[in-house]
């Protein structure tokens, strides 16, 4: 579905099982920023109200799944931890196109279906891999929304560029982000 040129080795599900507090700890803030970045883009697309309706109500779902992940954190006697860098995710963002305001749109939408993608995988192989059955069963539920989400940005995009032009440009991005997820996948995080 996504396209990825790089699949996430299996095993980095074991080294995320060996510190779940941890892996639960950097997942919750990955919903807050997807959270945050919705609104953002709310802020950028405020001329389509469709649009602006369909990120609230991502929005609002990733805040519910940042809070869902922080009742585990609790429930399992872990402690929260700070926020903290997505090494992963600056290194994508350094792709984005700057320039025309509706190129940066196109790759800000680009740049959102690569990260929910990236993370639709990721919670794939956590449920195909761990032994934790609640968890399993917790990222299984995760894994269809993230595709939803993935679905979404890059119908946005391609809804508002030029469809051979977008196309074009997420093949750049699958390229470029192969190129960078070899370097990860041996930390206790989502895409670390």
């Amino acid at each position: 579905m996504f396209k990825l040129k790089l699949p996430t080795d299996p095993r980095w599900a074991n080294i995320a099982e060996g510190n779940i507090g941890e892996i639960l700890t950097d997942h919750a803030w990955c919903e807050q920023k997807a959270t945050t970045n919705a609104i953002s883009l709310i802020n950028m697309l405020p001329e389509y109200p469709e649009i602006v309706t369909e990120l609230i109500a991502i929005a609002q779902e990733e805040l519910d799944h940042f809070s869902q992940v922080h009742e585990i954190i609790k429930k399992r006697g872990y402690v929260f931890g700070k926020a903290r860098k997505d090494d992963y995710v600056n290194e994508l963002a350094k792709f984005v196109v700057q320039g025309r305001r509706e190129d940066l749109i196109v790759d800000k939408l680009l740049f959102a279906a690569m990260i929910e993608a990236r993370s639709c995988e990721r919670f794939k192989v956590l449920t195909e891999n761990i032994k934790d059955e609640e968890l399993k069963a917790f990222y299984k539920e995760l894994m269809i929304s993230e595709a939803n989400h993935y679905t979404t940005f890059i119908g946005f995009a391609r809804q508002l560029g030029d469809l051979e032009k977008v196309n074009q440009r997420w093949e750049e991005w699958l390229e470029y982000e192969a190129s960078i997820i070899k370097s990860y996948g041996n930390k206790e995080t989502i895409h670390g």
